[in-house]
């Protein structure tokens, strides 16, 4: 049987695809969103990734405010940095003395002979009044003080200050964290926050305004943002920024500088080797110092001229031409500072208790102090610490040399709720107790914890400053 061939078949003819028309509308990539919708979007992007620090300054602002009470609504009765600010906006660096507010704590400046001068005895047409204390408060305040002119209300300034204090505190926190520098987390940084918030001096200085508290408060802030930055010398420019800030603003935080020179030269946990390699490899250090120096110089610069201006001395921020203030017969026999002061100084920082009357019953303070063992009862821990990580070390010479010049200072800080000069290192103190290793769940700690906030919500409630005497609330 013969096999029949098979025939291929022709191939099928292929379709031709249609022709291709136009793009219509819908086929191009969508369009942006308006610009409206574009940053509610941005917004909510933010509030997500920054919820905890928002929280945290809405409440602290809230409690703030709400024990501030009636001194929130009105200027204090010290608003220094206010006539400074508004001064220097009316084109002059002293401050117009036909409109000061009182004669506490100002600055009077008198030239003898060519030579700048306490005023003494009557006053004369020539003599110039300053704010005694360093600037840079009434620097923040000057787009608020152009609003609003002397009648800018500084204790709620003072309020909000606080707030962002406290989130500039938990940020530090989070970033010691995320380096492995502390093993917090989010809710022990948290609780650590809302102690410094409510457990620590900060709380009764954050609701009253008035040049003193105002100061200490915004150290507070500048602190944390300079220790943030200073943390393994990561960012030497942007720290010696804030340094010079904080330093502008309380001058005890100059020695601070002292933890930004340790952390460049040795950065990491091994102390020892890291200063004996320096001897041969000494540039990254020196980059890092001079990088620091060069953020810190131009406001260091400015103050340092403006101190010339109006006092003659470099380093002389106003407390040495004080008028008329009870301090003065101490300053001219002992000096600002001297060794005669630190037996009453260590009194009032940790012997001074509360005063106690039984007929009738009352729980008073003594202004001139109150031990920190009551007012920081976490300081018991620091002392006994259960880690000492690389940062113990350097974060307790902080310490040590920021209350020094306190200690040593003409002035126990009069009129007070607590030592609070012991402010300018209590971000200090808390980042001991943060790298320390206690649990905050730890009965002992709990009850210190809870001892603290009860004296500093006595004092947030009971103390009666200069506002309260003037305006006899």
């Amino acid at each position: 049987m013969s096999r029949k061939s098979k025939r291929s078949r022709p191939p099928e003819p292929t379709a031709v695809p249609p022709p291709v028309e136009p793009s219509e509308p819908s086929a191009l990539p969508p369009a942006p969103p308006p610009p409206e919708r574009a940053a509610a979007v941005g917004v909510r992007l933010w509030l997500s990734a920054y919820k905890v620090e928002v929280v945290l300054f809405l409440v602290g602002f809230a409690v703030l405010a709400s024990f501030s009470s009636q001194r929130f609504l009105r200027q204090s009765a010290a608003p220094h940095f206010v006539y400074q600010a508004q001064s220097w906006l009316e084109g002059r660096l002293d401050v117009d003395p036909q409109v000061l507010p009182n004669l506490e704590d100002w600055a009077c400046v008198r030239e003898v002979k060519g030579k700048k001068v306490r005023c003494e005895g009557r006053l004369l047409p020539g003599d110039r009044w300053y704010v005694s204390f360093p600037s840079f408060p009434a620097v923040v305040m000057l787009p608020f003080v152009a609003l609003h002119g002397y009648q800018f209300n500084d204790t709620s300034f003072g309020v909000i200050t606080g707030a962002l204090a406290l989130v500039s505190f938990y940020a530090l926190l989070r970033s010691l964290s995320r380096r492995g520098e502390s093993l917090r987390g989010q809710n022990e940084n948290i609780a650590l926050t809302l102690i410094l918030a409510f457990g620590t001096l900060f709380f009764s200085c954050a609701i009253r305004g008035e040049v003193w508290f105002s100061a200490e408060v915004m150290g507070v802030a500048l602190t944390c943002l300079y220790v943030r930055n200073a943390v393994g010398a990561s960012r030497p420019v942007l720290a010696g920024l804030f340094f010079s800030m904080a330093t502008l603003t309380r001058t005890p935080l100059l020695f601070a500088g002292l933890f930004f020179v340790l952390e460049a030269l040795c950065p990491g946990p091994h102390r020892r080797e890291q200063l004996q390699a320096l001897a041969s490899n000494w540039k990254p250090a020196v980059r890092k110092l001079g990088l620091f120096t060069l953020g810190a110089a131009p406001l260091a610069s400015l103050a340092a001229a403006y101190n010339v201006y109006r006092f003659g001395r470099l380093g002389e921020f106003g407390h040495a031409f004080l008028y008329n203030n009870r301090v003065n017969v101490d300053i001219d026999r002992y000096g600002l500072f001297n060794l005669t002061y630190l037996a009453r100084n260590l009194e009032a920082a940790f012997l001074k208790l509360p005063q106690v009357s039984w007929n009738p019953l009352r729980l008073g303070y003594d202004p001139h102090g109150l031990t920190l063992l009551l007012t920081l009862p976490l300081l018991i821990f620091l002392v006994i610490p259960k880690t000492r990580p690389r940062l113990h070390l350097n974060l307790w010479l902080t310490v040590a040399v920021c209350a020094l010049p306190g200690l040593f200072y003409q002035n126990t800080g009069y009129m007070q709720f607590g030592f609070r000069f012991s402010l300018d290192y209590t971000p200090y103190l808390l980042l001991l107790f943060a790298v320390g290793g206690w649990s905050l769940r730890h009965r002992a700690v709990l009850a210190a914890v809870a001892l603290g906030v009860l004296v500093n919500f006595w004092g947030a409630v009971a103390f009666r400053g200069y506002t309260e005497l003037v305006r006899n609330w």
